[in-house]
């Protein structure tokens, strides 16, 4: 049975431009829909219409890359845990409902157009350190080099993220404490990332700080949202692998 909806959008031409709230109705969308497939579907109509379509942006579409940055009724990635908006299936709403779509909204993610922002400054942090430096050649044996299943499953665990913003979207800070603490994380339980755990998470940090991310203050609502339930056990760590660069 299809669903008819109401949609408030967020539009703003350009970085520079007012923004503010649009109401579209979205008709006869399936419940097996996701939700960017109901906004291209909104799209199709605006275009026939001859009106601006709403920029979003996606790219996988398959809870992989991270692109589709919504805040969904006021929940980053929406209402269901460990989802992101591409995977978000309109079956999870009620038919005749309003929904509020906003982007991302933090001071380090400047807005580009409607609903989207530019998450850039993820890419700078993990170019201040997010890195190893290994010798080219040929890939060693795989067991080269011995790593114990729970470092490993650590160290897995947290290279799970793919850098949404999630995290970022919901802190009352604007804090990316989550995200830099998921890739210093990474590296800190194999041995590649050894060498270069000191220069790694204080190039990480400070520009983390440089971009305008705000403080952690411990509320948790990152790992609520985040599509991949990274643990705040992260922040943990990246805390001690900060202490111990003084040590």
């Amino acid at each position: 049975m299809s669903m008819n909806l109401e949609l408030r959008v967020w539009r703003q031409k350009n970085p520079h431009a007012k923004g503010y709230f649009v109401s579209y109705q979205a008709k006869n969308i399936s419940p097996d829909m996701s939700f960017l497939e109901m906004l291209d579907v909104v799209n199709e109509d605006l275009i026939s219409n001859n009106q601006d379509p709403i920029a979003f942006e996606s790219d996988c579409r398959e809870g992989i890359c991270g692109a589709c940055a919504l805040v969904i009724n006021g929940v980053a990635h929406g209402p269901e845990r460990g989802t992101t908006a591409c995977q978000l299936h309109m079956r999870h709403f009620n038919d005749g409902e309003t929904i509020v779509v906003e982007p991302w909204r933090a001071k380090a993610f400047a807005p580009i157009k409607d609903l989207v922002a530019d998450r850039s400054a993820f890419d700078r942090i993990m170019q201040a350190g997010g890195f190893v430096s290994v010798n080219t050649g040929s890939a060693p044996d795989a067991n080269t080099v011995l790593i114990s299943k729970t470092y490993a499953d650590l160290a897995f665990d947290a290279a799970a993220c793919i850098g949404c913003g999630a995290c970022v979207a919901a802190c009352k800070n604007a804090s990316a404490m989550l995200f830099v603490g998921a890739k210093v994380s990474q590296y800190a339980h194999l041995p590649q990332g050894q060498p270069e755990h000191k220069f790694r998470v204080q190039a990480m940090v400070m520009k983390m700080d440089e971009e305008g991310f705000g403080s952690c203050t411990n509320t948790q609502e990152c790992e609520a949202v985040c599509p991949k339930q990274i643990s705040t056990r992260v922040i943990t760590e990246l805390n001690r692998e900060f202490l111990r660069t003084y040590l």
